[in-house]
């Protein structure tokens, strides 16, 4: 059953969802922001980005929105200094850019590689490593959406389709160092950092699919209690602030 505000409260909660600009990152931006939360969100679709701004701000929340390449440390970097600057600290943290091509493993070359291997996992590591100091002391969340193309293997998707088993297994050692750990519908939270794994499971599903829940996970803060939540995702991939700056 969809989640409304009531059931999950994120009031001045402050998130950070990459690949915001349209699809189900968006889906999520527009509705943690109905749910209380302020935003911080990216992507390379400026355009869209833009019109994801307004939603979140016509909700009467703040945004910082910045048009970078998540690929790049120091785009990844500019921008949480600016996230840093108007929030103080951040509760949340969406991993959902990225994106991939069709191409036979046999033509992808090795500039085409690295591009995939950078969008899909290294932009990962990128958005960890510089939200987590931004945490509270009580901890946060950690959402990292992946695609159910490393289950199903479609063809001519073979190093995209590899990068979701690398996220899905550094989030099972950051386990270790950092909190809990989902895989798939399942949460196990513990005090610290909630660490999810969410699978998309079909480009045809509607971005809304797995918005309530992605609220739900994020809602309250990480407790020493376990909970589960069945979470079903859409494929969308895709800083101005209320200061509207950063770019």
């Amino acid at each position: 059953m969809p989640l409304d505000p009531s059931a999950a409260l994120l009031t001045d909660r402050v998130a950070v969802v990459t690949g915001a600009a349209v699809g189900i990152g968006e889906a999520i931006a527009v509705t943690f922001a109905n749910f209380g939360a302020h935003l911080a969100i990216c992507d390379r679709d400026a355009a869209n980005l833009d019109a994801t701004a307004d939603a979140i701000e016509a909700s009467g929340r703040r945004v910082v929105a910045a048009e970078i390449d998540v690929r790049e440390r120091d785009e990844v970097d500019g921008f949480l200094a600016v996230v840093r600057e108007q929030f103080d600290h951040v509760d949340v943290l969406v991993n959902n850019a990225g994106g991939g091509f069709h191409a036979p493993f046999l033509d992808v070359n090795a500039k085409g590689q690295d591009s995939l291997v950078r969008e899909n996992f290294v932009s990962v590591t990128h958005f960890i490593r510089g939200v987590v100091p931004l945490f509270p002391e009580a901890g946060g969340s950690i959402l990292n959406l992946t695609s159910i193309e490393a289950h199903r293997a479609a063809p001519a998707y073979a190093v995209y389709a590899a990068q979701p088993h690398r996220v899905f297994g550094l989030s099972a050692l950051l386990d270790q160092r950092l909190g809990a750990v989902v895989m798939f519908a399942e949460q196990a939270v513990t005090a610290g950092i909630a660490l999810v794994v969410l699978l998309r499971p079909s480009l045809r599903a509607a971005p809304s699919d797995a918005v309530s829940s992605v609220a739900h996970l994020c809602h309250p803060p990480p407790r020493r209690r376990r909970r589960w939540a069945f979470a079903s995702s859409a494929a969308a991939r895709s800083p101005r602030s209320s200061s509207r700056s950063a770019r």
